[in-house]
């Protein structure tokens, strides 16, 4: 490690310990947030570019985040628990150790999702059904599933390097892996669809490049010695300890992203039992939702990293401070994003649906409900 190195280290150090906690804060969560946007941004260039191709091929998107969110359930659940683990090793100092358990979390997510990427292929056909796919809209399910399956293994993986890039302090560097992915993905999704005349395929193949070409970015830290922790199959060691603190913090995770796909299975298949407008317009009225929640995900995880590394030091001053300030600032931004979006519930719902009158209508129900939801999650 050059002389360079170990003085941002030691300056990200003293920034967690020291500085005003609102700059800190903001200057962790920033980042986050911006990932989370560019991330919803992506996802809803999916389906804003397959709307066009009609209602069915909307729902078939619709009915894949679920899968999204299968693959993100323990890949969040070791991303969450490990970062919240490093964060405190690194305040006390114990960077091995943040290592080993960097290295653990990420090659078991890299299990999870081959072992979700397996089991999606050989039984693709019943997998959409389960999901939600109805009879005119399973083959294009099918369609899009199958080239985000191949990429599991890397999708599962990036929870893990982005989440312990802004347990150490390097938000920017997470940002920066999700963010170009993500605008990649915007650029490759029309090329695909419309000018490969690829449809819905087109779109999935834009989404694996893009979360390749994200997992390469975020990964590079690592490899090559510019962060604090070190990522390596020899430091791979999923003890007691370490299995315990991760599962202590991710279960929370693990347990939340279970009941959201446990949930989404059930009503894409109510929905589906009615129409494809209907299934469409719900699964478009979530993407459009995981806006306010995904500033208020990055908001809180801007926060874990300060309140983690400052209890591993012993400042249990500023853990408490610093959660006063995050709550307050979430409640409050949290109201104001769900009354906006109820407002414009409509015209951002006929984004997606210029054609199909009964989708309008189902969405923009759907989104002033799950306005309620947002100060709740804060």
């Amino acid at each position: 490690m050059t002389e360079a190195d170990r003085a941002r280290q030691d300056s990200r150090k003293t920034m967690m310990l020291e500085a005003p906690l609102p700059s800190v804060i903001a200057r962790m969560a920033v980042p986050s947030i911006v990932s989370f946007l560019i991330t919803s941004i992506y996802n809803l260039a999916d389906t804003y570019f397959v709307s066009s191709l009609g209602t069915e091929a909307t729902a078939a998107v619709s009915v894949n985040a679920s899968l999204d969110q299968i693959i993100m359930m323990a890949g969040s659940m070791l991303a969450v628990g490990a970062s919240s683990y490093i964060a405190r090793l690194l305040g006390a100092r114990r960077d091995e150790e943040a290592s080993r358990t960097l290295s653990s979390a990420f090659f078991l997510a890299m299990g999870f999702g081959a072992a979700v990427m397996v089991l999606g292929l050989a039984f693709m056909g019943p997998m959409v059904r389960l999901l939600g796919a109805t009879d005119t809209c399973a083959q294009y399910a099918a369609d899009y599933a199958a080239y985000v399956l191949l990429v599991a293994p890397f999708m599962a993986a990036n929870f893990v390097t982005t989440q312990c890039l802004r347990s150490e302090g390097s938000a920017v560097l997470a940002m920066v892996g999700m963010g170009f992915g993500g605008i990649l993905n915007c650029f490759l999704d029309p090329l695909f669809i419309f000018y490969l005349d690829m449809e819905v395929k087109g779109a999935s193949i834009a989404t694996a490049i893009s979360k390749l070409v994200s997992f390469a970015i975020l990964i590079f830290p690592y490899v090559t010695g510019r962060s604090v922790l070190r990522l390596s199959l020899r430091r791979c060691r999923p003890t007691g300890v370490i299995l315990g603190q991760i599962a202590s913090v991710g279960s929370s995770s693990l347990f939340r992203n279970g009941l959201a796909v446990l949930s989404a299975i059930v009503l894409n298949n109510i929905a589906g039992g009615i129409s494809d407008s209907v299934l469409a317009g719900i699964g478009v009225s979530t993407k459009v939702m995981m806006f306010p929640l995904g500033i208020i995900l990055g908001f809180g995880t801007g926060f874990q990293p300060v309140a983690g590394f400052n209890w591993g030091a012993g400042r249990y001053d500023r853990v408490l401070e610093s959660y006063r300030f995050s709550a307050r600032v979430a409640a409050a931004g949290a109201a104001a994003m769900g009354l906006a979006l109820a407002v414009f519930a409509g015209p951002l719902i006929a984004l997606f649906a210029e054609a199909d009158p009964a989708m309008r209508e189902i969405g923009a129900l759907c989104i002033r409900l799950q306005c309620l939801a947002p100060p709740v999650h804060s």
